[in-house]
């Protein structure tokens, strides 16, 4: 005998052409919704045997606020020069076009030392939380022993079994590295701390398994650090004694620092080195000379992180684990052949 397929909240918003956050406030009488909606939902929901949980749609008191936290670690953070408020922006557009909204939570690096939890699950104002940007372990775990309805966003931890979304950086910075060392550069060399985020160690990794490909060596011991191991942003100290024909730059941001050093210096980009950046992000007139990067959409990047974190907080089954969103190579006048 078939089995009689479970009814869900998506099932009955998708017949109402409704947000599911409504259905739910409807179901758990919250305020929001008004009488007469409320009892087509309520019908609609015993009409198609629809079965209500007693937890509800958030895991604290049963509370139903159609918020999504966002937590980003201070040091990653700056409304006028970020990639993380960037992706930000794009994830509260997303959010929002599913009739949710999305309230922003700074960590400091003492609350994420102590690990305290945020105070938007404190005080219950979230059905879910997106964490954006690297934190470390302990912090994950605390959290995690707390609060159930988080996912991470642009990393990643092997320590713990956590839903999160990030960028195919593995593959990406492989694809970049091997187009640089394909216009003839054998001397290169990587900017971005390896111990800083797993984004940087997956894109030194591809940068690595390119270099080594091709018969070039490429220990960690030559990578030409950015920031420190908190990911906080350092002066970049370039080999001005021994110079690579090529840099390739964990991100954008980095890539235009480096540029303005050789820029400095009197070096010409790329007739006399070449250089890459990551992320397909800088603002406006940073950059003199357009920047071969990796764009990855913030839109699919959303997308899939939206997807993730309103599945979590209305139970709906979704895929466990890691997701990756992958992008291409943008091509432009930062790199060239080098020089004979």
């Amino acid at each position: 005998m078939e089995q009689k397929k479970k009814v869900t909240l998506s099932d009955i918003a998708a017949k109402l052409d409704i947000s599911v956050v409504t259905v739910s406030k409807a179901l758990s009488n919250k305020e929001g919704v008004g009488d007469e909606l409320r009892k087509q939902i309520k019908d609609l929901a015993a009409e198609m045997g629809y079965k209500q949980k007693k937890n509800g749609i958030s895991q604290l008191n049963g509370k139903i606020t159609g918020n999504i936290g966002i937590l980003i670690p201070n040091r990653f953070f700056s409304q006028n020069y970020s990639f993380y408020w960037y992706l930000f922006n794009f994830v509260s557009t997303e959010l929002l076009s599913r009739n949710y909204y999305s309230i922003m939570e700074l960590l400091s690096d003492k609350d994420e030392e102590e690990c305290t939890i945020p105070r938007l699950i404190q005080d219950n104002k979230v059905d879910g939380l997106i964490v954006l940007g690297q934190t470390n372990d302990r912090y994950l775990k605390t959290i995690h022993a707390n609060y159930d309805n988080f996912i991470l966003l642009d990393f990643y931890t092997n320590k713990l079994q956590l839903d999160c979304v990030s960028n195919d950086d593995y593959y990406c910075s492989y694809m970049l590295t091997s187009y640089v060392i394909s216009q003839g550069h054998k001397k290169i060399r990587f900017v971005g701390n390896f111990d800083a985020t797993t984004s940087i160690r997956d894109r030194y990794m591809g940068f690595y398994k390119a270099m080594l490909e091709n018969g070039f060596e490429a220990p960690v011991s030559t990578i030409i650090n950015d920031r420190d191991k908190k990911g906080s942003k350092i002066d970049i100290k370039l080999p001005y004694d021994d110079m690579p024909t090529a840099f390739v730059c964990n991100c954008d941001e980095t890539a235009a620092i480096v540029c303005e050093k050789l820029i400095e210096k009197g070096y010409k980009i790329p007739e006399d080195i070449s250089v890459t950046g990551f992320d397909d992000y800088l603002p406006n007139g940073r950059m003199s000379v357009p920047l071969t990067t990796v764009h990855i959409k913030p839109e699919d990047t959303a997308r899939v992180a939206a997807d993730l974190i309103i599945s979590k907080i209305t139970k709906q089954p979704y895929m466990k684990g890691r997701h990756l969103v992958s992008g291409k190579i943008i091509l432009r006048d930062s790199v060239t052949s080098p020089q004979q």
